[in-house]
């Protein structure tokens, strides 16, 4: 179900399917197990392909990652005071794209500004103010996820957005604009991305539930060759180890050899880098590339030292799925902290004291930082659903193959097998 905005955007609607609406072979064939697992999650809900098939989240399905838990909507939103907000623009045969927004705390964000750090796993992209964020370690705008040759139009309606917002002067802002190229369905070169869609994708920012898949940033992008897109994740450390929250949310658009908790995905379904030259007498170039934006928010107190510690272990999560970070791959992690005691007024007469988190309190963070950058790619995955233009075809990972799959490698259900 589809919601049709004046600008010709789609934001997709979650739909519930039922065990008496799916044809009987198609059902039973997905075998008791796997079956069991999607009807488990219908009371969430769970996007449909074109096809009728269910696209659940990854635990929806059983796939569970790591050893902490997620929080209550295991979306980056479950760090308080973090909103997300999209705007899908699909016009004509050739623009399938979007705009992802993350406002990661509430207030002036320029008055007050929140410790931050940009790490990067390897640098082939437009990510526009990134110089600042790593010379003062703060970011005093929201962040904006869309096309490659969208950042510019994106990073201008942003500045007219925060200059619009109370308390703001004749200052100058550093816009954080992060993009992947979806060029493969998407006519970048139309520059789709403008300030209606930029400010319809903040105004409808909410600390709720996050759509993902083939939505917002993630329209038209992929994920080791099947359609990819956003994807979100948390993780809530246990009181003993802080009781703090770590959320990540992805723009997936990267390749390599897809791995989904140890399963060899990408070798059982054929897809993978290098799959053609593997054999062949000569390459005529490095065509393994692709990129990924990753943002990852903890109420943690943090310094913006440790958001780069951080933001490293987003990159290991990254690195479990299957990526191996091609050369002309743009791997960046935008890394930040919501907690009170470090966000600092943007000027003062005054030394300012902050509480920060010491070095050896920091494990726990990363191990949950890796594991929910781990499930938030698996989730855009998940999720997206096939995209067509006339520019070209991403398909969605087939779900009933793919389940098949990590029931055979054991991927699947594996907290369930925990002894008391």
């Amino acid at each position: 179900m589809l919601r049709q905005t004046a600008s010709n955007g789609y934001h997709g609607q979650c739909l519930l399917f039922r065990r008496n609406s799916m044809p009987s072979a198609t059902f039973f064939s997905v075998g008791l197990g796997v079956a069991l697992a999607l009807c488990l999650s219908l009371s969430a809900g769970m996007a449909l392909a074109q096809d009728g098939e269910p696209r659940p989240r990854a635990r929806e399905a059983g796939l569970v990652v790591g050893v902490f838990e997620p929080g209550p909507l295991n979306a980056i939103t479950d760090v308080t005071g973090v909103k997300v907000g999209h705007e899908t623009v699909i016009r004509g045969n050739d623009i399938r794209t979007g705009v992802t927004a993350i406002v990661p705390a509430p207030g002036n964000l320029y008055t007050h500004p929140i410790p931050a750090w940009i790490h990067v796993g390897n640098g082939y992209g437009k990510l526009i103010g990134e110089t600042q964020v790593r010379e003062f370690g703060e970011i005093e705008t929201p962040i904006l996820l869309t096309c490659t040759l969208c950042v510019w139009s994106a990073a201008n309606a942003l500045k007219e957005w925060v200059y619009q917002q109370p308390g703001m002067g004749e200052h100058t802002v550093n816009p954080i604009v992060g993009e992947t190229n979806d060029a493969q369905v998407n006519n970048m070169w139309a520059d789709p991305v403008q300030q209606k869609e930029v400010f319809a994708a903040l105004a409808s920012a909410t600390d709720g539930p996050v759509q993902e898949g083939s939505v917002g940033a993630g329209t038209g992008t992929q994920a080791f060759g099947w359609k990819g897109g956003i994807g979100t994740s948390s993780r809530l450390l246990p009181e003993s180890l802080g009781g703090y929250t770590v959320g990540v949310l992805v723009q997936t658009n990267f390749g390599g050899v897809m791995s989904i908790n140890g399963a060899p995905v990408g070798r059982e379904l054929g897809t993978y880098s290098f799959r053609d030259l593997i054999n062949a007498a000569s390459s005529d170039g490095d065509k393994e590339d692709g990129s990924i934006m990753i943002v990852v928010a903890t109420d943690a107190p943090l310094n913006a030292r440790s958001l780069d510690r951080l933001g490293l272990r987003a990159i290991m999560g990254l690195a479990r799925t299957g990526s191996f970070a091609s050369n002309g791959s743009g791997d960046y992690v935008i890394a930040f902290s919501t907690h009170s005691s470090v966000r600092n007024p943007r000027t003062s007469q005054t030394p300012v004291a902050n509480e920060v988190l010491v070095n050896a309190s920091m494990s726990p963070l990363f191990a949950a930082t890796a594991e929910a950058t781990e499930e938030a790619i698996y989730n855009a995955i998940f999720k997206a659903t096939t995209v067509t233009s006339a520019r070209g075809k991403l398909e969605a990972v087939p779900m009933i193959q793919l389940m098949e799959i990590l029931k055979q490698h054991q991927a699947l259900n594996w907290d369930r097998l925990e002894t008391p």
